[in-house]
């Protein structure tokens, strides 16, 4: 017999993962309470537009998140205009998916920022 609820000890390193990388908003909608359809904030779709984070590979192996997509939802409605560069701010996230391959982001604010070159 397995374990269980063992997920809720694992603890993602969110500053780890965002090191090294930028992203840029190019999406947002309204995020809801799924059961009540109440207002919780919004959602900030972002593209991973550079990632130098140095991951762990395997020989022969190159890996990067460039270019992928990352949802922030956000509970407050901060005005962010449509591929400006974000930083979200007080980050909880959460790794999911029968292949642990999905990240759930959720963050106190979002802040536009000017990315480093």
């Amino acid at each position: 017999m397995g374990l269980k609820k063992l997920n809720q000890f694992l603890k993602f390193d969110w500053e780890g993962f965002a090191n090294g990388k930028t992203f840029q908003v190019i999406s947002i909608s309204e995020w809801v309470d799924y059961n009540t359809k109440a207002h919780m904030g919004k959602k900030y779709e972002a593209l991973i537009t550079k990632d130098i984070t140095p991951y762990k590979q395997n020989n022969g192996e190159h890996v990067t998140n460039a270019f992928e997509k990352i949802t922030f939802k956000v509970s407050k409605d901060v005005n962010v205009p449509a591929g400006a560069y974000i930083e979200p701010v007080n980050v909880t996230a959460t790794v999911y998916g029968d292949y642990r391959n999905q990240l759930s982001v959720t963050a106190d604010n979002i802040r536009v920022i000017t990315p480093n070159k």
